[in-house]
């Protein structure tokens, strides 16, 4: 392990004294002279034809500005979600948009507008939208409400299955969740007299709302400009637009600068999230413990459009796991409820849920302890995966060492009625394109812009990358995130990319500077480039005795040539992207009276490759934790049988917490990936992916019963117990 100056310590993150004080700016505080206000008209039902929209009386009401539908999208709205068109295919689904001088008007205008709905029957169950003759969301799809269908092999499972010594066999269901993300969506649109348009928002990645904007309106790239604000949020649920073209729409005919803001119950019903699934696994083990064959359908609800959920969901099944023998099936289906988007390892909590129960059921079976079961089975450098990949270095059987060996694990209990579980979980990470520029300031200060939304202390760890690669502290760096006119294209900060791949963005714009300045120092030495050095900020010419520091090279810049300012745009997964893997330990106790679960101790082991930011790390570790005890217990989208949702505020959407979160301890396990300059790997996603299961495993131990859907409330656990 190498030692850093930078990389390793516990910076107070950009932002953060900001956040506090409550001077940040969030989508809903950008504010414009002459800015009107939109609201959206959305279906109440679930499924209908639309034979007709009458906008006559909105439009005609004092202080209406402008109404919008789907037939102002003038590059044609497709299967888009912005504005329905011929059929609205979810409770919430946007029909039409108003903008007026407030608020109070436009939701008026939203009462005028007069809807020729055709009710249809909906599908709101996967096992009804798979049978012959259900109703049909998109007849132009093949395969009635399959969106797609896919198929994984490796070996012969059937066969081993059928050999094997001991087999499990379970079928698991989970329901939609939401993010939970406190800021709802905001967009506010103004366009400028040369017809260019500039959209504030609060998004992860400002560079595919422009395109999503541009393509929609039928503009070029260059005419639509994107300023992400502060985000209070998101969790892979702000990967997607919903309001940024609508409101641009109207702002044009309005011909003012239109604001959008959704209410509490318009994010729930009408934004996207996580899938529900049903997931059947068949796992079979030899005496010796050694896993023989796994085969897994996995049923994902992809909502009102097609999705790709499943495949991410498949990728994860068996992502820590070497077996012989698999083959996994995905199928993503269509429903009408709203267009499911990716929410922290989408697709990965539900496929650990189902497969992490089954291990844990094989090892007990086989009286084999449940860590040491999954370390004769982990995957390790080598290892084909179902998929037919090579898994990269990773840090399985380290991280499964370090939870063997923690305290947690061989604590006593202490009481009845208490279990302790185990479950582990992957996450493959993901590289994609990011860019970076470092201006050097004369004072030897350094200004670095990146693309990448700042989420959760993201851009603090970016430029301490840079900061490390400079030999500058890190209070010597500003850092700040552009706007789509003002640095490259960088993908969404999702998918445990940013630090990864917009870090290798920060140290190749820094090797750009280093480069520049050892010219420079060569120019100004009369020496030989080959011959300066530059080494923890500071530039050398040993055969000529020169020495030189970054920020006395900084101040002579002016004279020697002019501004330097180094450039990095990378695509991360040319790189090679290393995997994620967690362990974790949950302590629960379940009350056999009322089902009542409570989350006693949790430790969380995780490989993060390097910890840039430590505090960072352990935040995103107890983070995805307690979102993760939150979908194991408490949270869950409920429908009625016409599709409305039943409870689509925070009163009746249960979150945990701080009184439901545990005593949280994350620990952190580095083996760095040999593919980044300083061993990153991402660290976001992995903390949820195990926790349902991990949680899900304790209460079996504390009841003797196999908990097979989320989330398991009281009156599930007391169901399964055979008390109601």
């Amino acid at each position: 392990m190498a030692e850093y100056e930078v990389i390793g310590s516990r910076p107070v993150p950009y932002g953060a004294v900001e956040k506090l004080t409550g001077q940040a700016v969030f989508g809903a505080d950008v504010r414009l002279p002459q800015m009107i206000h939109g609201r959206v008209l959305r279906s109440p039902h679930a499924h209908a034809r639309i034979h007709r929209i009458d906008t006559t009386a909105a439009e005609a009401l004092p202080g209406v500005r402008a109404v919008a539908t789907a037939a102002d999208f003038t590059a044609g709205n497709g299967w888009e979600n912005m504005l329905a068109g011929s059929k609205a295919l979810y409770v919430g689904h946007p029909i039409a948009a108003v903008a007026a001088d407030d608020t109070w008007i436009a939701e008026e205008a939203l009462g005028l507008i007069r809807v020729d709905y055709e009710p249809l029957p909906p599908v709101l169950d996967m096992r009804a939208a798979l049978q012959p003759g259900a109703p049909l969301l998109h007849p132009d799809l093949e395969a009635g409400n399959v969106a797609s269908h896919f198929e994984m092999v490796k070996g012969d499972p059937d066969r081993a299955l059928r050999e094997a010594a001991v087999m499990v066999e379970r079928e698991f269901r989970t329901t939609m969740v939401h993010q939970g993300y406190i800021e709802p969506h905001a967009s506010l649109a103004a366009w400028s007299p040369d017809g260019s348009l500039t959209i504030w928002t609060c998004t992860q990645g400002a560079f595919p709302v422009r395109s999503e904007v541009a393509r929609l309106l039928g503009l070029p790239e260059s005419r639509v400009r994107v300023v992400p604000t502060a985000i209070g949020g998101g969790f892979g649920g702000k990967t997607v637009s919903y309001l940024d073209a609508v409101a641009a729409i109207l702002a044009r005919k309005a011909a003012l600068p239109v604001k959008m803001v959704m209410s509490r119950a318009e994010v729930l019903q009408a934004t996207g999230p996580t899938p529900g699934t049903i997931i059947r696994i068949k796992a079979a083990a030899g005496p010796d413990g050694r896993l023989q064959a796994v085969i897994a359908e996995l049923y994902y609800e992809a909502g009102a459009f097609p999705s790709s959920i499943a495949g991410s969901g498949a990728e994860v099944l068996l992502g820590g796991y070497d077996v012989p023998h698999a083959r996994i099936e995905g199928y993503d289906v269509v429903v009408n409820k709203p267009h499911t988007a990716s929410y922290r390892a989408p697709g990965a909590c539900p496929a650990a849920f189902a497969m992490e129960q089954v291990a844990d059921e094989l090892a007990g079976r086989l009286r084999m302890d449940p860590i040491e079961f999954r370390l004769l089975n982990a995957a390790r450098e080598g290892t084909v995966r179902v998929n037919g990949s090579s898994a990269p270095v990773m840090g399985t059987v380290e991280v499964l060492h370090r939870a063997r060996e923690h305290p947690h694990y061989r604590a006593p209990l202490g009481g009845p009625n208490r279990g302790r579980g185990v479950a582990c979980g992957y996450w493959g990470n993901w590289g994609a394109q990011s860019s970076c520029t470092i201006q050097v300031n004369s004072d030897g200060t350094v200004s670095l812009l990146t693309g990448s939304v700042d989420l959760s202390g993201s851009l603090t760890s970016i430029a301490m990358q840079a900061a490390e690669m400079l030999g500058v502290p890190i209070d010597r760096v500003q850092a700040s995130v552009g706007d789509t006119g003002s640095i490259g294209f960088t993908e969404v900060t999702a998918g445990s990319r940013t630090t990864f791949a917009s870090g290798l963005a920060a140290v190749e714009a820094a090797r750009d500077v280093i480069a520049q300045l050892r010219a420079r120092a060569a120019e100004l030495w009369r020496a030989p480039l080959e011959q300066v050095t530059f080494e923890r900020g500071v530039l050398s010419y040993p055969a000529g005795g020169r020495k030189m520091t970054f920020t006395e090279l900084a101040g002579l810049l002016l004279e020697t040539g002019g501004p330097v300012t180094g450039r990095g745009n990378v695509d991360g997964d040319r790189y090679g992207v290393g995997p994620g893997y967690g362990a974790h330990i949950a302590d629960v106790e379940v009350d056999p009276e009322t089902g009542r679960v409570r989350v006693l101790r949790y430790t969380a082991v995780q490989d993060v490759g390097r910890a840039i930011h430590p505090g960072n790390v352990e935040g995103q570790i107890q983070g995805g934790v307690v979102q993760g005890i939150g979908w194991a217990l408490y949270e869950g989208y409920q429908y009625g049988p016409d599709g409305a949702m039943l409870n689509p505020t925070l009163l009746d959407y249960k979150l945990p917490t701080a009184l439901d979160a545990p005593p949280i301890e994350p620990v952190i396990v580095e083996v760095p990936c040999p593919t980044h300059p300083f061993g990153v790997r991402g660290a976001g996603e992995v903390p949820i992916v195990p926790a349902p299961a991990a949680v899900a495993n304790a209460i079996y131990h504390a009841t003797g019963v196999r908990m097979e859907q989320l989330p398991m409330s009281p009156a599930y656990i007391l169901e399964r117990m055979g008390i109601i």
